[in-house]
């Protein structure tokens, strides 16, 4: 498998408007703390071929090894003034949409808050967090890392989901793009619901939440409200926590 570097100028020439300003960078701590050291305004994407100590949700690693991966954070300050709740959201259907007609499949899907996944494991995580007048979207997607390279037994990628080889520089290129499709369109008001609806493995599925003060919930996932939220039968609104899917 030929494992190609990410090109900032090949990256940039496949964006079809200068609302993003990416930077490629060989190796940081964490493309979310990159952000953070410098100046950033609306738009602005860091994306690295290694990082040392990447992080996802309640402060769990992040590990992948160079060059198999796409690990970048960007920046933008919603107009909306609440229900951010929903960013996350919105980029776990951008990932799983992209992912899906690159590799014209319908292998990938998300799982509430935060994850895309398939089959055969996680692909693909979000971390969000506030940061200015903005939010920062961490983003890892394992792209053409194998078996023996997974970090984690949970973990799988979009090689080993579907056998196909992708160009990382056109697949953030794309990421990025339909970002920015559904988030201006959420910027508007419209109502993405039926959007999530539509790939989400956690609708409809019977689980169990825990909460971050170690509490357990079990139902099932009946929808998400306009703040993003999770909803079970039981009428309990979900705003954070970590989904499992029970069989």
């Amino acid at each position: 498998m030929i494992r190609a570097y990410l090109d900032e100028s090949a990256i940039s020439a496949a964006l079809p408007s200068n609302y993003w300003r990416v930077r490629v960078l060989e190796e940081v701590e964490s493309t979310q703390d990159e952000l953070k050291n410098e100046l950033v305004s609306n738009g602005d994407c860091v994306v690295a071929e290694f990082q040392s100590a990447g992080r996802g949700r309640l402060d769990r690693k992040f590990d992948s090894i160079p060059n198999v991966a796409l690990l970048f954070s960007f920046y933008i300050e919603p107009t909306r003034s609440s229900e951010w709740g929903w960013i996350p959201l919105i980029a776990g259907v951008a990932i799983a949409r992209t992912l899906n007609e690159a590799t014209d499949s319908q292998n990938f899907q998300t799982k509430w808050p935060n994850d895309v996944i398939c089959e055969s494991g996680k692909v693909s995580g979000v971390l969000c967090e506030r940061y200015g007048k903005g939010i920062i979207v961490g983003i890892g997607i394992n792209v053409s890392t194998e078996l023996p390279e997974l970090p984690v037994t949970t973990a799988s990628s979009i090689f080993i989901a579907t056998g196909v080889e992708l160009d990382r520089n056109l697949l953030i290129a794309k990421v990025l793009q339909g970002f920015a499709e559904l988030y201006g369109r959420w910027e508007l008001g419209a109502d993405l619901v039926p959007t999530y609806r539509a790939l989400s493995q956690t609708i409809g599925s019977d689980v169990e939440v825990s909460l971050p003060d170690s509490t357990k919930i079990r139902g099932r996932a009946i929808g998400v409200d306009g703040e993003g939220r999770l909803k079970l039968e039981s009428g309990d609104l979900i705003s954070v926590g970590d989904v499992l899917h029970l069989r």
